[in-house]
């Protein structure tokens, strides 16, 4: 198939676009079928029509990301996660084509692949411009999908607490865009971080301190870091659940790639802030999470917690780590909120104890999540354990045994401890108890959406036991 991708085909200023502009095609071949071939057809028809169309798209974007030859840069360094990134979405779209309720697919469709070039676009964007502008594109796209459902006074509410912090975030990021241009006298990523390098003089060096600090503060509002963590769990619980696997899985992986690029761009000399927002993120993440009843919410508690241990990967700088650890969340949390999508599709899953019996109801549904709740939890031979354990080996290697560092491991083995005990209550609720009167039915798990659950176990395995099918990825 590489042929399809090599010149004259496509010209040579366009390769390194060939994921972005297959999903952006993908999106606009998803509404015109709709507009077109779907108009009168049932529900359940333009559902399919639509994640299938989806699902080819993607396709071809993971074609452009394997097959298009590498330039060098960002594109290269960064390959295992925009392959992720774009995987994880179809992984998303796949959920929806089982589980979605909603009155118009294809705009949901269409929007996911919208937001996954925007993501995309962001791992690789070589200057401050071209973040800021793949950010609103994949934010304003995520915004919507999380208001998507508007029969769902739940879902509303997630849009616009999205869509406010959101834009909170954007200021921020803006402001501090604008004001490194103002001191550097560039927006290419490169020169920024000559410029910064050179160290401005006389009172420019506070205002380059207030830089970095409100474009990390508008990064942690993204990425759900505490305490800008606040609009995560009502989103979590509130937006379809479709919409949620994209939002909670490949948001995150490209969120903490491009804070890691930017930490590295802007040479900062110590992890204290680092270390701050890890330690307050695994803390209130995994103390919250321990009262809640809402399975959504006691998963967006959790992906706080584990915000704080990505941002430990961040200080530790290694790309092959961080990218390791965000793409085993990623897969784990997918799988989480795919096995959520179907049982609520049969009926309701809102609480813990709506999974009681779920062995009983669905050994798919239960097997799949065991394994992307133990991944979660760090449980070994899983992915998640070896996760964990590189971004701990990664950050006392860098930093020593002593210090903060020393203490944000400990911290953060503590806290994977406590995490344990609200990850099993899932897991009591789902083998131990019996399920409530009335809801004793079988679940059929859609095809669609067993393909997702399937491929998201299989991998967490496959990359707990032979980790280095991810480092050879990086090297196709």
């Amino acid at each position: 198939m590489s042929f399809l991708f090599a010149p004259p085909l496509v010209p040579e200023f366009a390769r390194a676009f060939v994921p972005e502009m297959a999903l952006v095609a993908g999106a606009l071949m998803v509404l015109g079928a709709d507009l077109s071939v779907g108009r009168g057809k049932a529900l359940r028809w333009r559902v399919g029509c639509a994640a299938a169309l989806g699902v080819v798209s993607v396709a071809g974007a993971l074609a452009g990301l394997l097959l298009v030859g590498n330039e060098g840069g960002a594109a290269a360094v960064f390959k295992v996660s925009r392959v992720a990134v774009a995987g994880l979405g179809g992984l998303a779209v796949l959920v929806l084509g089982g589980t979605s309720r909603v009155r118009n697919p294809a705009e949901q469709v269409a929007l996911m692949l919208f937001a996954l070039a925007g993501l995309l676009l962001m791992i690789v964007a070589k200057s401050l411009l071209t973040i800021f502008l793949a950010l609103e594109l994949a934010g304003l796209s995520l915004y919507v999908l999380a208001g998507f459902d508007k029969a769902r006074r739940e879902s509303a509410e997630a849009g616009l607490k999205y869509f406010l912090f959101g834009g909170m975030a954007a200021a921020f990021l803006l402001f501090g865009f604008s004001l490194l241009y103002g001191l550097t006298g560039a927006v290419d990523l490169e020169a920024v971080r000559r410029g910064i390098a050179e160290g401005p003089g006389g009172g420019n060096r506070e205002l380059l301190a207030v830089a970095g600090m409100m474009v990390f503060v508008g990064l942690a509002y993204k990425t759900a870091l505490a305490p800008f963590h606040h609009w995560a769990p009502d989103v979590y619980a509130g937006a379809p659940a479709a919409s949620g696997v994209l939002i909670a899985s490949a948001s995150k992986v490209a969120g903490f790639v491009l804070m890691l690029r930017l930490w590295e761009a802007f040479g900062v000399p110590g992890a204290t802030v680092l270390w701050v927002l890890a330690g307050c993120s695994i803390v209130a993440g995994n103390a919250v999470a321990l009262a809640q009843g809402n399975v959504r919410r006691l998963l967006a508690y959790s992906a706080i917690a584990h915000a704080g241990v990505m941002v430990m990967s961040v200080a530790a700088g290694h790309v092959p780590v961080l990218e390791f650890y965000a793409v085993t969340y990623g897969l784990a949390t997918a799988g989480a909120f795919a096995v959520v999508a179907v049982v609520e599709a049969s009926g309701r899953c809102r609480e813990i104890s709506d999974l009681n019996g779920l062995w009983k109801r669905s050994r798919l549904l239960t097997a799949c999540l065991m394994v992307c709740v133990l991944s979660l939890a760090g449980v070994p031979p899983l992915a998640g354990f070896l996760g964990k354990f590189r971004v701990f080996a990664q950050v006392l290697a860098r930093y020593g045994s002593g210090g903060a560092a020393f203490w944000m491991v400990l911290l953060a083995v503590a806290s994977s401890a406590v995490a344990l005990y609200y990850y099993l209550r899932i897991l009591k609720a789902a083998f131990v108890c019996d399920p409530a009167p009335g809801a004793e039915a079988k679940i059929k798990t859609p095809v669609a959406a067993a393909v997702a659950l399937v491929a998201a176990s299989v991998a967490l395995v496959a990359l707990g036991v032979a980790p280095w099918l991810l480092e050879q990825l990086a090297s196709l």
